[in-house]
């Protein structure tokens, strides 16, 4: 089952953007203020299946707010929809929840009987709902048309300002508005040096350049090093270089990784050589032909 990613920094900007207060999201999820004040200091996460009503008290959809990565399974069906297992016995009109949950563990298919009225009430066709259903199963069946994302060029990051920061923004697992933008780079730095209006002009291209304190901002909000505004092409190749890297390694574990992730000697190995690597700059690195 591919989660959705929760951000409990960017729900608190969100909503406070929204000019909601904990109170008011509170009721429409139906938890006390104090479950909403423990999801946006990361004391706890919502339960996936509160995830779409909290999205859309927000003003946001699910996939916007909470993207997942891949397609669904059974189980994401249901917690999109705002079912809880248990709930699903109401609708298959069983004694127990246990039809839907075998299927949702791969243990045994749903019955046929149960196909329409569980593709009803989550929102899909039956044919969505049987493509899910083998993912449960861990048979990858893609959806119609799904193609894989184009991959980044490879030979550099794009040149001007303007069009790092749509880069850069175009690789965020989330779409960031001007505004989040603004509100994170600030709350991250505790300096107010971002506005909407800023942000705007420097991804537009209106304004070119701008002082080292937005540009760290900037990059905060952007989860980059404030290095990458830099001119010099040896600093430019390596940070492209890295992003790369950092592609292939996700791939990586996206394809053979499951659930687990990237095993844990891989990523002792990853973590390793960074740490060479770093010890080699900062210590002045092994010289050219050495």
């Amino acid at each position: 089952m591919p989660a959705r990613r929760f951000d409990a920094e960017r729900v608190l900007l969100t909503r406070r953007t929204a000019g909601r207060k904990q109170s008011d999201v509170a009721v429409g999820v139906g938890v006390s203020p104090a479950r909403v004040s423990a999801w946006e200091t990361g004391r706890s996460v919502p339960d996936p299946e509160k995830l779409p009503r909290l999205a859309e008290i927000l003003g946001h959809h699910v996939d916007e707010l909470f993207p997942r990565e891949g397609p669904p399974d059974l189980a994401d069906l249901r917690v999109d929809a705002g079912y809880s297992q248990a709930d699903t016995k109401k609708l298959t009109k069983t004694k127990s929840a246990g039809p839907v949950a075998a299927a949702e563990n791969g243990q045994r298919r749903l019955a046929e009987e149960y196909h329409v009225p569980l593709a009803e009430a989550y929102g899909v066709s039956v044919e969505a709902l049987l493509r899910a259903q083998e993912r449960s199963f861990g048979i990858d069946v893609p959806e119609p048309g799904m193609t894989e994302a184009p991959q980044a060029a490879g030979d550099g990051l794009p040149e001007t300002l303007a069009e790092k920061i749509t880069y850069l923004l175009v690789q965020m697992p989330a779409p960031l508005s001007d505004a989040e933008v603004a509100a994170l780079g600030n709350s991250r730095t505790g300096v107010e040096v971002l506005s909407e209006d800023l942000v705007r002009d420097l991804r537009s291209g209106v304004v070119a350049s701008t002082s080292d304190e937005v540009l760290r901002a900037l990059a905060e909000a952007l989860d980059t090093t404030p290095l990458i505004w830099s001119a010099d092409a040896d600093v430019q190749r390596i940070i492209a270089e890295t992003m790369l890297l950092r592609g292939q390694v996700a791939a990586l574990a996206a394809r053979g990784g499951g659930q687990q992730g990237l095993s844990a000697e891989l990523l002792q190995f990853i973590l390793r050589e960074v740490d060479k690597a770093r010890a080699d700059v900062q210590g002045g690195g092994p010289t050219a032909g050495s």
